[in-house]
């Protein structure tokens, strides 16, 4: 399973970052622990929405649709 997954700073609530991982919890760890030098200035993160997919090529294409201007309008709206 590919999940692809939107987290939000708790410590600025404007703060979305749009990621894709095989291991949700890890990944959190890894952001919340400060070892992703990109978003580190604004951990903690939490989980706001993630969508698991079975086909890689498919998660990899909506990753890219979220990272969008379109895409990231959908998120904030519907996700």
């Amino acid at each position: 399973m590919k999940y692809v997954y939107l987290l939000q700073s708790t410590a600025e609530p404007d703060r979305h970052y749009t990621g894709i991982t095989i291991d949700l919890r890890a990944r959190l760890a890894k952001y919340n622990a400060g070892a992703v030098s990109h978003t580190s200035k604004y951990r903690p993160w939490r989980l706001n929405t993630y969508v698991a997919f079975t086909d890689a090529e498919r998660a990899f294409a909506f990753e890219k649709y979220l990272k969008s201007s379109s895409g990231r309008a959908f998120g904030r709206k519907r996700l």
